[in-house]
């Protein structure tokens, strides 16, 4: 079986998938609560991770649908990597994150479930914890609801952007 297509991706991932891009719905809906949109930049938005890796699995999306960084504008391209220092601050802050992985799948052979729409994963990361569960059980072990993890993480993303990005 391709492990990119384990029992536990549910939903669109595993099954029928919805017409058009689900990051760029999420982008163009006006509603970040529900859509767990965390922060909107000019050219990228932070969004939690739909099916995350451990609680607080971020995501930083270009606006833009592509599928490469050579697609990305220079501006966008500098502003994905400040997102990912507001993102990996917030997890290190919020929910004390003693250690984070950060990564791009880009195409199927890198194990892009969403080949289609490029993003930047930020995965907080502590001592001990259940990430051995996904490689040899094909179980995940979130203890924190994507709501509660969204009203956690979003003001405490928002002030630290204004701490660190100047923004409002």
């Amino acid at each position: 079986m391709d492990r990119m297509w384990a029992p536990w991706r549910i939903g669109y991932v595993a099954g029928d998938r919805p017409d058009g891009c689900v990051f760029c719905d999420k982008i163009k809906a006006d509603d970040d609560e529900r859509n767990h949109v965390l922060y909107r930049g000019r050219f990228n938005v932070v969004m939690l991770n739909t099916y995350p890796y451990n609680s607080g699995h971020l995501m930083v999306v270009p606006v833009d649908h592509v599928c490469d960084l050579l697609d990305l504008g220079p501006e966008a391209r500098a502003e994905m990597w400040e997102l990912a220092l507001l993102g990996s601050e917030t997890l290190k802050r919020t929910l004390h994150a003693q250690g984070l992985n950060l990564g791009l799948n880009i195409g199927h052979a890198a194990g892009a479930g969403i080949q289609d729409h490029i993003h930047l994963h930020i995965v907080p990361r502590w001592n001990g914890d259940t990430n051995y569960m996904t490689a040899c059980a094909d179980t995940r072990v979130v203890p924190q609801s994507l709501d509660d993890s969204y009203r956690q993480l979003q003001p405490a993303m928002q002030a630290l952007a204004a701490e660190l990005l100047g923004t409002q």
